[in-house]
């Protein structure tokens, strides 16, 4: 999934970010940041699982800020809550096809 402006604006809107001279930069941040949560945890859509879309936030706020290296450890139970959840809701679905 691509990064949409909706979720740019959001991300900047949280960071306090009001100009535009980053946006391609943020967004390549966001997308690198989405790329590794789904690795850890699982598929999910950034734009409605907002557990995914937060710890997305966060990462790419800690890789703006050139302290990407800290966060698996500072987020380490978020990162383990929502692969449970993802992996609790694959199976919901799997009984649900049975």
């Amino acid at each position: 999934m691509e990064i949409t402006y909706e979720l740019l604006s959001q991300f900047k809107d949280r960071m306090k970010i009001s100009h535009s001279k980053e946006d391609e930069n943020i967004k390549k941040t966001l997308s690198f940041s989405y790329a590794a949560i789904k690795r850890k945890c699982g598929e999910f859509d950034i734009a409605t699982h907002e557990g995914g879309r937060e710890l997305v936030f966060e990462r790419a706020r800690y890789s703006y800020n050139d302290a990407v290296e800290y966060f698996d450890e500072n987020f380490a139970s978020e990162i383990t809550g929502l692969a449970l959840d993802l992996y609790e809701g694959d199976l919901d679905e799997t009984e649900v096809q049975s």
